[in-house]
């Protein structure tokens, strides 16, 4: 069973990295600081701040308060209402999209880890899921940086929006700024980035030949000869010792002779 664990270090780190940008995108969601606009008229926006989100439109109010809340007023944005600009329309739709497909690259990313660190032999499945979770990560942020980048630039071109008269808001704000769901959104979206890279970067060790030990210094006879074998010389200088010693006479068995 191979060992892989030590080959997939960066892609543990980059899944925590993932599963946090994914979460932070997950925040920008249901954040309404979208777009925060300077109003003049405090007749109704008595803070002269409103917030247009994703979904809703706000602003601080002791004139008019919404139930459920104490001092906000709030009316919502849906996909079907005429005055809904097309960056907003488009946000509500790929932002959740992103959602959803980022899930599914944490999901892919987690079988791929769990396939290194259980030791599963075949490389095959590993490397494709990683490169699921990669492509499917770099997806997700692309889902989110088109709403996120378009709605920046409706905020630096100091785009308007035509709100029903029962949302309360000017036609045109003084002026404009990005609020933190924009941030967020983009902080979210470059660590995904980041991530689907380090995933579909990941590569299998290089196998290695069988490693063939220096050999030492060789010992050898004092006649040249290795240790361990026999010269010609000294094979039968060898065997001239064996049969001297093997024909030799006892010397007490002829002393018991002569008695």
């Amino acid at each position: 069973m191979a060992y892989l664990v030590h080959t997939a270090h960066p892609q543990f780190v980059s899944l925590w990295l993932s599963a946090v940008g994914w979460a932070l995108t997950a925040v920008t969601l249901g954040l309404i600081q979208w777009r925060v606009w300077q109003v003049a008229d405090l007749t109704f926006i008595t803070s002269g701040e409103a917030w247009v989100g994703l979904w809703r439109v706000c602003f601080y109010s002791h004139t008019l308060v919404t139930s459920g809340f104490r001092v906000m007023y709030c009316q919502s944005m849906a996909l079907s209402d005429s005055f809904t600009p097309p960056e907003v329309a488009t946000a509500q739709v790929l932002t959740l999209l992103g959602l959803v497909v980022g899930f599914c690259g944490n999901a892919a990313a987690v079988y791929a880890l769990r396939s290194v660190y259980f030791g599963l032999e075949k490389q095959t499945p590993i490397r494709r899921a990683f490169a699921v979770a990669g492509t499917l990560c770099l997806l997700s942020a692309v889902c989110f940086l088109i709403p996120l980048l378009w709605n920046l630039n409706s905020v630096v071109t100091n785009q308007t929006i035509a709100f029903p008269s029962n949302f309360h808001m000017p036609p045109a704000p003084v002026t404009q700024k990005p609020g933190a769901g924009i941030g967020i959104g983009i902080i979210g979206s470059f660590m995904m980035i980041v991530s689907g890279v380090i995933f579909i970067l990941y590569r299998f060790p290089v196998k290695m030949g069988p490693r063939v030990e220096p050999s030492g210094p060789e010992a050898r006879h004092f006649d040249g000869s290795r240790v361990g074998t026999l010269s010609p010389g000294s094979v039968g200088h060898s065997m001239d010792n064996l049969s001297n010693s093997q024909a030799r006479d006892n010397p007490a068995f002829h002393s018991d002779e002569h008695l």
